[in-house]
């Protein structure tokens, strides 16, 4: 079966930055609904748009296609007092961004009752270099494309 819209695919990913240095690795596969749902980038989508499993490529994403230019407003310095007991750097807390919305935090830095906290993707402002093996590709049930999201062992759970 071809990848196209409304495909689950599963597949092996390896995340490296331009210089080979591998960034995050899968160590189970990774499901996703093909198809514009959000799962993946763009670009990568259409990287594997038509492919079958077996299927390996290598990619490279500038910076733009991949997690976007660092934002430092999402930057912030929050009072020790104000964390739960046991903040440690980097650890993420969830918490209100500089446009109202509910975002993850990362602690990046803590010097006496100062924590300060980044919003941005921890690879954001970096191009990467993304390295896949679709492992298999199948039909999505009226569920998972009512729900946006594969379900099952690799997929979502409710």
């Amino acid at each position: 079966m071809k990848i196209e819209k409304n495909c689950a695919v599963t597949l092996r990913y390896k995340v490296c930055d331009i210089a080979g240095k591998v960034l995050e690795q899968s160590s189970e596969p990774l499901a996703y609904l093909h198809g514009g749902y959000g799962s993946l980038f763009p670009k990568v989508e259409q990287a594997l748009e038509g492919k079958t499993s077996g299927y390996q490529t290598t990619l490279d994403l500038s910076t733009q296609d991949a997690f976007g230019e660092r934002d430092e407003s999402l930057t912030q310095v929050i009072q020790k007092s104000d964390f739960p007991p046991g903040v440690k750097v980097g650890g993420q807390l969830r918490a209100q961004g500089p446009d109202g919305q509910a975002r993850m935090f990362t602690v990046m830095k803590i010097k006496g009752q100062a924590v300060m906290l980044d919003g941005n993707h921890p690879l954001a402002g970096k191009d990467l270099r993304f390295s896949l093996t679709v492992t298999e590709v199948r039909a999505a049930t009226e569920e998972e494309i009512a729900h946006g999201h594969v379900h099952g062992a690799h997929g979502h759970h409710h």
